[in-house]
């Protein structure tokens, strides 16, 4: 069975992004980029918040055609367009590039999806990370773990996700730009 795999990248204090929004402070250098594109590439799909996929729609369907495009960015361009993405949005009417959208989480159809067969589902979004820990979906933590300190701005994990206790670290790497991956698993009770 596929598992539900959380990846975001966080700031040292906790935080997916600064005040108004700001990722400026991300470290994806080429070896943290080529570890995302070979990771996502084998995933079955992505499962999007709608503020997760705005900020992906935004830049990586067209990424590839700049002249200035790296080859590492220029193949993410083409892995995002390509893999099958659910978005979670209430709000959200339209959804391009191989898209789906779905109105709420509903732990049946997250589970049926989950039974399909082909890689794991990435999941990024940390409203839509609390609504699937609420409904106890998430099997496994990618958190990538940039080398400062904001002080301020939106945590990954809301003060409403339940405690998850029974984790296990079975991946820990550190790039040469300070990122730190640290990759647990749900230990089956």
């Amino acid at each position: 069975m596929r598992k539900i795999v959380l990846m975001m990248s966080i700031s040292l204090d906790g935080y997916i992004e600064g005040p108004g929004r700001d990722i400026s402070w991300h470290r994806v250098d080429e070896e943290v980029h080529r570890h995302a594109n070979d990771t996502v590439a084998r995933m079955g799909g992505l499962l999007h918040g709608r503020v997760m996929y705005e900020l992906m729609a935004g830049y990586w369907p067209t990424a590839d055609a700049d002249p200035e495009a790296d080859p590492i960015t220029t193949e993410f361009a083409g892995i995002w367009r390509d893999i099958p993405k659910v978005v979670y949005s209430r709000t959200l009417r339209h959804a391009d590039w191989n898209s789906t959208i779905a109105r709420e989480v509903v732990p049946e159809e997250v589970r049926a999806l989950k039974e399909q067969p082909g890689g794991d589902l990435g999941l990024g979004g940390a409203d839509l990370a609390t609504a699937f820990l609420l409904h106890d979906l998430v099997d496994e933590f990618h958190i990538y773990v940039h080398p400062v300190l904001l002080g301020d701005g939106k945590p990954l994990f809301h003060p409403t996700a339940p405690r998850t206790a029974s984790l296990r670290l079975t991946e820990s790497r550190t790039f040469g730009n300070g990122v730190v991956l640290l990759r647990h698993e749900r230990l089956q009770t």
